[in-house]
């Protein structure tokens, strides 16, 4: 009897264990394409981040240039203020009334470049103050930084609010890329465009 129900016994354990082995192959197989589909997906979002950033790049050289030593665009002519002051030298309009007028342009041109896909811009002006003994400097810089904004609305520049918003911000005698040679450098305002990327699923 004991034999009879070995001779059973063994079949049915191979069964199981020949069952269990396909169950953990498809397994294998099914992780395996899931993984690879993930993978691919990644690298095309990550694809068209760099294709996004590198598109918020194209600025107009006449009025911005790539700054290496800290990675971002700055103003090709340095708008610089007097001591204590928030006003704009009337030299420095025009130029400052073309840099909106490039930015905005560049804002329409991504907008219809990536028409439909959850990508959204701000545009940020950095008001900077000297290291002296003017006890407001940071809100100093920060009124600096909103004198080119209300340059702009007079002047009837404007950026599409759908995709864009314009972040007014000062950082005082503080921030980085400061002039360490000369204080009165420090004068001044900073322009920066960074884009928003949202979910890229799908695009």
């Amino acid at each position: 009897m004991k034999s009879k129900s070995n001779s059973f016994f063994w079949p049915s354990f191979t069964d199981l264990m020949t069952s269990l082995f396909f169950i953990m192959l498809v397994l294998y197989v099914l992780t395996y394409v899931k993984m690879k589909y993930q993978q691919k997906a990644t690298q095309e979002q990550l694809d068209k981040i760099k294709q996004i950033t590198s598109a918020v790049k194209a600025l107009d050289t006449n009025y911005f240039h790539y700054d290496a030593q800290f990675k971002r665009y700055s103003l090709t002519k340095a708008i610089h203020y007097a001591s204590e002051s928030a006003v704009i030298d009337p030299a420095d309009t025009a130029y400052l009334r073309q840099v909106g007028h490039s930015i905005s342009s560049l804002i329409n041109t991504l907008k219809e470049k990536y028409k439909g896909q959850d990508i959204s811009y701000i545009v940020i002006i950095e008001g900077m103050a000297s290291r002296d003994q003017f006890i407001k400097n940071f809100q100093l810089s920060y009124d600096r930084a909103q004198s080119i904004r209300v340059l702009w609305i007079t002047r009837h520049i404007h950026f599409d609010s759908a995709i864009c918003e314009l972040q007014i911000s000062g950082s005082g005698t503080e921030g980085v890329g400061r002039d360490m040679q000369d204080e009165k450098k420090n004068q001044r305002i900073l322009i920066q465009i960074v884009p928003k990327i949202g979910d890229l699923a799908g695009n």
